[in-house]
C-alpha cells in the first residue's frame, strides 16, 4: 500500500511529492498535464524562476523528483477515489488501480471565461488574470479592467496603477459602479465603461480594440479579466469536501480537509491569489501535514 496518492502534477503537487519523497514515503504523482496555465507562455514572482516556460518549470521539478526513488509519475487522468476503510482505492483512466493510506487532491481549477466575442484569443497572451503575475509585462500600457463585480473592478484598477496611468473598467453591462467609486476612481484619471461589450480585436493574441455594442470603440493594448473559477475534478463532490464561496476545498494549514485521510492543496483550495509560488508552498505544507499524520498514526499503531 502507497502511503500518498497525489492526484494532479502543477507546482502544488510536485512540491507535495518532493516533500514527500525526502521524507521515504512511497508516493504516485498523478499528472493529466492540462495544467491551467498553459495559456501562458511564461510564469512570474517564483524566485530563481521568473519568467520560466511552464513546460520547462515541470521539466526541472521532474528532474528534481527522480532523486527520490520512492516516488513514480503517473501521466493519466485519475477518474475516481473511493474510500475504504482507513485507505482509499484510486482508479486511472487506464483501469488500473491504486491503494493508499492518503490522498492529496493538487487538481487545481478551470478559468470560465466571460462570454465575449473573441477573448479565447486573448487569454493568456495580452489578457489576464493577475496583476502579480503579469503586471510588470503590462507596464505603461494601454490597460482595461474586464470585470463583472463592482468590487472585484475597483480592487483591480486600484493594483494596476501599480503598472500604468492609462486605464479603463469595463464593467460589460453586467454591474454598476457606485458614484463614490467613480469619483475615486477619476482621482486617478480611471475611467468606467458601464456598456455591454460586443467583441475584442487584434491580432496573434494582441489585443488592439474593445467595441460595445451600440458600436462604440476604445483602443487597449492589455489588461485583467475576472474569470469564473470552477474545480477541474468533481473529486471534492465525490469525496464530500467542503468548499469556500470561491470554490476551492476548505483545509486547515497544513492541507487537512473535513474527510480524514484526504488533503487538499494549492489552487484546488484557493482562498487567495492564485499564484505559481504561494501553490507551490502550499503544495510543501499539505505533504508536511500527511507526513505528521502517518508519523502519528505508526506510533498509535505501536501502543
Amino acid at each position: 500500500m502507497l502511503d500518498c496518492i497525489v492526484i494532479g502534477g502543477g507546482p502544488a503537487g510536485l512540491n507535495a511529492a518532493l516533500v514527500l519523497g525526502r521524507a521515504r514515503k512511497n508516493v504516485i504523482l498523478f499528472d493529466e498535464d492540462k495544467p491551467r496555465n498553459r495559456v501562458t507562455s511564461e510564469s512570474h514572482g517564483f524566485i530563481t524562476r521568473d519568467g520560466i516556460e511552464p513546460a520547462e518549470f515541470k521539466r526541472i521539478a521532474h528532474q528534481d523528483l527522480a532523486h527520490y526513488p520512492s516516488v513514480s509519475l503517473y501521466q493519466q487522468r485519475v477518474v475516481a477515489v473511493e474510500k475504504e476503510g482507513n485507505s482509499f482505492l484510486v482508479e486511472a483512466a487506464d483501469g488500473t488501480h491504486f491503494t493508499a493510506k492518503k490522498v492529496l487532491l493538487t487538481t487545481g481549477l478551470v478559468d470560465i471565461l466571460p462570454n465575449i466575442k473573441g477573448i479565447e484569443s486573448f487569454y493568456g497572451k495580452s489578457l489576464f488574470s493577475c496583476p502579480f503575475c503579469d503586471g510588470w509585462e503590462m507596464r505603461d500600457k494601454a490597460l482595461v479592467v474586464i470585470s463583472k463585480s463592482t468590487d472585484h473592478a475597483v480592487h483591480i484598477a486600484k493594483l494596476l496603477t501599480n503598472w500604468s496611468d492609462d486605464i479603463i473598467v469595463c464593467t460589460n453591462g453586467k454591474c454598476e459602479v457606485s458614484g463614490e467609486d467613480k469619483a475615486l476612481l477619476a482621482e486617478k484619471k480611471i475611467t468606467v465603461i458601464e456598456d455591454e461589450i460586443n467583441k475584442l480585436s487584434g491580432e496573434n493574441g494582441h489585443l488592439q480594440t474593445i467595441q460595445f455594442v451600440g458600436g462604440k470603440e476604445i483602443k487597449r493594448d492589455s489588461g485583467i479579466v475576472m474569470t469564473d473559477l470552477i474545480q477541474a475534478t468533481d473529486f471534492a463532490s465525490s469525496l464530500e469536501l467542503e468548499v469556500n464561496q470561491m470554490g476551492g476545498v476548505v483545509t486547515d494549514m497544513f492541507g487537512r480537509t473535513n474527510q480524514v485521510g484526504v488533503y487538499s492543496a494549492g489552487d484546488h483550495s484557493i482562498a487567495g491569489p492564485s499564484q505559481l509560488i504561494i501553490a507551490a508552498a502550499e503544495g510543501n505544507k499539505a505533504a508536511v501535514g500527511v507526513i505528521a499524520d502517518l508519523t502519528e498514526e505508526s506510533f498509535q499503531q505501536k501502543n
